[in-house]
């Protein structure tokens, strides 16, 4: 990797993830002021922070998009990315890690572990992103802070280490790292120090010898071997701070300008060349010399200004007037304007180098994952894609106002360029358009957006759950299509084999035709037919997944064969042969995480296994509440919250996430096909 520049070493990145209400937006609202690069404190109550800007965000005082903002510190840009906490929101949360070297979890000291802070770990962790730890709200009443660190490394192992403690009872924080002498309300600087560098040191044999010959080693050298220790996840560092007092601020931001990574120190990010499986890894090198490789990690759709791509520069310098490829496109475009970000306001710059997080405007070609270059040959390039959460609540909208069908569709198009987490569907059988996502909440912010962003009014009908068909058994299936109008007929001759898949294998479509019974240009025809009923459903009117179809044989006619009489040849014969296939139909499985007090637990678990689901553990949380996981059908799940409110008195907290899908029980079966048979017939 080429020695980044000075420049680039003075650049610093983090996301600040985590669950909500951890106190994320106050914590970044907290050090802009601090470093003097806001006059003033904005609130969450008075909607004026920096980060949520949003119109809703105000109303909601949540988080519900990444924001992005920068400071200057030590002669350092730090550039932060606030991100959402809420479980519906991770689309956005998780596209902000794709950014910066360092995943800043922010954890509520009066709360503690939650199941955000969990899932935030383990993501940062699959993409080798150097992970600190900020305790927040330090000052709340009743916090057991040596507790909570005991949590933090029970649950993350004994990596996580404090490199900052507070003393006087929180009122102020003391650094352990580079000083060795005081109190704590933890015990002796001492103490904590010697943690620190014993941990450090085991990365690097030469300073373990120096360490057991020595018996210290001055922190002042540990730079190198501290990095390594980040980018390897074996030292997890613990920050204490109160961003509504103030105290520990200084401290962390010398702990991001001192030993947090800049660009050439962090894990590269997993960009790859090629496609499919001759893809091969490239690695971007963090010099401001080499060409310009950059990716695009959120995109923004204002109905005034229009589509915005927020992107990282991994590689080269770019400059205004720059002009820059997306992906494998042939044309450029050129970089009329140049931003960073600070909450709503762009600030214009002329360049940028590796490290930074930069916006451009009025492109309507870029897309959320582009690759942006400006080397034409520079094709076929991406990053290694996210593994998102799939959405699997469902609402049926439509729009109040008849003839609207083309403006809600269009609408929802720049929404999904948003979104990573929303899927949009129609669903021929009903004549519906569904809209999926991650849950009630991230659904109701949509027909917020619907309304108050785009003025436009939709109906809603109840969530439509992501049922799925599939096959059992072995079966085929033939069907001969045959018309005569006095004219050029039609005439195709299909006979198929149906055959399960195992669980999440997709769709297979294999062509056994001997001697050309079925001229080779109709075999098409006839996948298209099969995909017609993979769409719309055989039993229920659901998506068919996980099936092989093996096309046998077939006849045709030399006058009067068609594309057309093959693709209906196709589906009747496919349609017969899933029907003999002994069909099933499958329900979403979800893993659920409940927080919630302890006092609740016995009413919770009752009420998941009365919904079919079965508990697979529990854990102590903070403050005499507990962590409940479990997996249950997302159909017994409609309205939970206000369920878990009743026996939490409003203290519970859940998150889900697809698990898999199995078969629903006999008798929601026969409900699902009787349904799909009076819709059919009407």
């Amino acid at each position: 990797m080429s020695s980044p520049s000075r420049s680039v070493a003075a650049i610093r990145t983090l996301a600040l993830v985590g669950a909500a209400a951890s106190g994320k937006t106050s914590l970044a609202e907290a050090l802009l002021l601090h470093a003097g690069a806001i006059g003033a404190a904005g609130s969450l109550e008075r909607g004026s922070t920096v980060s949520d800007f949003d119109p809703l965000e105000r109303r909601m005082q949540h988080s519900l998009s990444a924001a992005l903002m920068h400071l200057e510190h030590q002669d350092t840009r730090i550039h932060f990315v606030d991100t959402p906490g809420a479980p519906d929101f991770v689309g956005q949360s998780l596209p902000a890690l794709e950014a910066v070297e360092t995943a800043a979890v922010v954890v509520n000291a009066a709360v503690g572990i939650e199941p955000m802070t969990v899932r935030m770990m383990e993501y940062a962790a699959q993409r080798r992103l150097d992970r600190l730890v900020i305790v927040n709200k330090i000052d709340a009443q009743g916090v057991d802070l040596p507790a909570l660190l005991k949590q933090l490394q029970e649950a993350f192992g004994r990596e996580c280490l404090p490199l900052n403690l507070p003393a006087e009872g929180g009122a102020k924080v003391v650094d352990c790292f580079f000083n060795r002498e005081g109190q704590t309300d933890f015990g002796a600087v001492e103490d904590a120090h010697r943690a620190l560098v014993e941990q450090v040191v085991e990365v690097d044999g030469d300073f373990v010898e120096r360490y057991l010959n020595d018996g210290d080693v001055d922190a002042s050298e540990l730079h190198a071997p501290l990095e390594q220790a980040l980018r390897e996840g074996h030292l997890i560092p613990v920050c204490f701070v109160s961003s509504r007092t103030g105290a520990g601020l200084a401290q962390l931001l010398d702990v991001m300008v001192k030993l947090l990574p800049h660009p050439g120190e962090g894990n590269p990010p997993a960009f790859l060349k090629g496609e499919g499986d001759e893809a091969q890894p490239l690695q971007a090198q963090p010099d401001p010399s080499l060409h310009v490789l950059a990716h695009v990690f959120k995109v923004t759709v204002d109905p005034f200004v229009g589509k915005m791509g927020i992107f990282r520069i991994h590689q080269g310098t770019l400059t205004k007037d720059s002009l820059l490829y997306i992906g494998d496109g042939r044309k450029p475009f050129k970089v009329n304007h140049l931003f960073m970000l600070q909450g709503k306001e762009h600030v214009e710059v002329s360049k940028a180098l590796p490290g930074d997080l930069c916006a451009v405007a009025k492109v309507d070609d870029l897309h959320f994952d582009a690759v942006l270059h400006d080397a034409a040959e520079d094709d076929h390039i991406h990053l290694q894609p996210l593994d998102f959460p799939v959405p699997v609540h469902g609402l049926a909208i439509e729009p109040k106002r008849h003839g609207d069908e083309q403006r809600m569709w269009e609408i929802l198009t720049k929404l999904l360029d948003e979104d990573p987490c929303l899927k949009v569907e129609h669903v021929p059988a009903t004549n519906e358009t569904i809209v999926y996502g991650l849950g009630e909440l991230h659904l109701r912010v949509l027909l917020e957006r619907l309304r108050e962003v785009y003025k436009f009014e939709v109906q809603t009908r109840p969530p439509r759950i992501a049922y799925r068909e599939t096959v059992t058994g072995v079966a085929q299936g033939h069907h001969r299509h045959k018309k005569q109008t006095g004219g050029a007929g039609q005439f195709g001759e299909v006979m198929l084999r149906v055959e399960p898949l195992p669980r999440g294998a997709g769709f297979e479509f294999v062509d056994q035709v001997k001697g050309g019974a079925i001229p080779g240009q109709f075999i098409p025809a006839v996948e298209k037919g099969v995909r017609e009923v993979l769409a719309l459903g055989a039993i229920a009117g659901y998506p068919v997944v996980d099936v092989r179809v093996v096309v046998l044989d077939g006849k045709s006619h030399s006058v009067d064969s068609k594309e057309i009489a093959f693709v209906t040849a196709g589906r009747k014969a496919f349609m017969t042969a899933i029907r003999e296939a002994r069909p099933i139909v499958l329900e979403p499985i979800v893993n659920v995480e409940i927080l919630a007090p302890e006092s609740a637990m016995g009413d919770i678990t009752g009420d998941l296994s009365s919904r079919r689901g079965q508990v697979s553990g529990t854990h102590n949380g903070a403050a005499g509440s507990m962590l409940i996981r479990g997996q249950v059908p997302l159909s017994e799940l409609s309205n939970y919250q206000s369920r878990l409110n009743a026996m939490t008195s409003g203290q519970g907290r859940y998150t889900l996430a697809l698990s898999h899908y199995d078969p629903v029980p006999p008798n929601t079966q026969q409900q699902l096909v009787g349904q799909f048979k009076v819709r059919d017939e009407e």
